[in-house]
């Protein structure tokens, strides 16, 4: 037995989770890694090629690592826990006119659980993922997510979720470097084919980037059911027919199919009327949110009118808010307008580097 203890790591056969395994293993930890397959593509009608951290080269590339070090590695289905819970929230939300955020409801419900589970069941002390955000605790005794030192590569957006169980057991091993000496590592450890691996930013269940056409698979005769509603200003005039409301998101600009003669933008999408409403550049900013579900990471509890940065997807940089609870939700008025808040998605509460806390985003001002 390690005196450090006993590890299960997810792999994925990529390069962040391959090169976590290998460095808590030459840290003398007592590792034992594990490949969740949570999604083939076959079950959803499309042809494309499985890919990223679903395809048996991936499965393969994370066994032969284990089995090169010495140490054990298992394959895990769940497919069915993903299935039930991300997949049908991925299509109800955007049936109730939101943008879901399907890696968030992942890592938050399916993945971490899982992996805590088996962890348990393995008399494992820790479970380690590739994410690149750290994990401390705080002088309160609460567990804290950081921004990762690598800003360009930084996770602890889709982290929020995690409650304090579940961080209090999790390694992030990859969040003090950067992804070039991630690569270095690689090839230094003896894998240059992962150092030159190319990285996957999609949806793992919508390989094509084509959440539309996943939708119309999902759900028998829904392109029937929806087509034909109205684009309006918003005055209420109308202004042409649209496709149906799942397939348009709030700061949606291309493919409208709209003559305006000039560039107009998705700005509320009402589900109850199949209506799409549509306006200017500037009709997007707000600068008042409210927030549900929400997670605390950081303090036990939101104080009236604290400061935070905060973010509204995932590649923002953030805008300075201040936060007001408002029942189980919270308020956050941004000093400045935003644009493009989107029902659905994330939004994340920063002090400095450490997540304060994380919820969905229920409404903006304009609705």
């Amino acid at each position: 037995m390690s005196r450090k203890g006993k590890v299960l790591v997810a792999m994925s056969g990529g390069i962040d989770s391959t090169v976590t395994a290998l460095m808590l293993h030459n840290e003398g930890y007592e590792v034992v890694g594990i490949t969740m397959k949570t999604w083939d593509y076959a079950s959803a009608g499309s042809s494309k090629k499985e890919t990223g951290c679903c395809n048996l080269d991936s499965f393969n590339d994370a066994r032969a690592a284990a089995v090169e070090h010495g140490f054990p590695h298992f394959i895990l289905d769940i497919r069915e826990e993903f299935g039930d819970f991300v997949i049908e929230n991925f299509v109800e939300e955007y049936l109730a006119g939101r943008t879901p955020n399907p890696c968030v409801m992942c890592n938050t419900h399916i993945k971490w659980r899982a992996l805590l589970k088996r962890a348990n069941a393995m008399n494992c002390d820790f479970i380690a993922t590739g994410h690149y955000a750290k994990i401390r605790m705080h002088e309160n005794g609460r567990y804290v997510i950081s921004k990762g030192k690598d800003a360009t590569k930084d996770q602890s957006y889709v982290l929020w979720g995690l409650d304090q169980e579940l961080l209090s057991r999790t390694l992030l091993p990859l969040g003090t470097y950067h992804k070039t000496e991630i690569r270095q590592m690689a090839h230094d450890m003896g894998y240059p084919e992962l150092a030159k691996k190319s990285e996957s930013y999609e949806i793992c269940f919508v390989p094509d980037n084509d959440y539309r056409g996943f939708l119309k698979r999902k759900v028998d005769g829904l392109e029937e059911q929806v087509a034909g509603g109205n684009f309006i200003d918003k005055a209420g005039k109308v202004l042409g027919k649209h496709r149906g409301y799942p397939f348009y998101t709030v700061g949606q600009r291309k493919g409208l199919e709209v003559a305006m003669g000039r560039p107009v933008f998705v700005t509320q999408i009402i589900p109850e009327s199949n209506t799409v409403v549509l306006g200017d550049e500037v009709d997007l900013l707000e600068n008042d949110m409210i927030v549900g579900k929400v997670n605390m990471i950081k303090y036990d509890l939101i104080s009236p009118g604290m400061e935070a940065m905060t973010k509204i997807r995932y590649k923002d940089s953030g805008s300075l808010a201040n936060l007001y609870p408002e029942g189980s939700s919270v308020r956050a008025r941004f000093y400045e307008n935003v644009k493009g808040i989107a029902p659905g998605q994330s939004a994340v509460f920063y002090e400095g580097d450490d997540v304060i806390a994380g919820g969905i985003i229920q409404r903006g001002s304009l609705i």
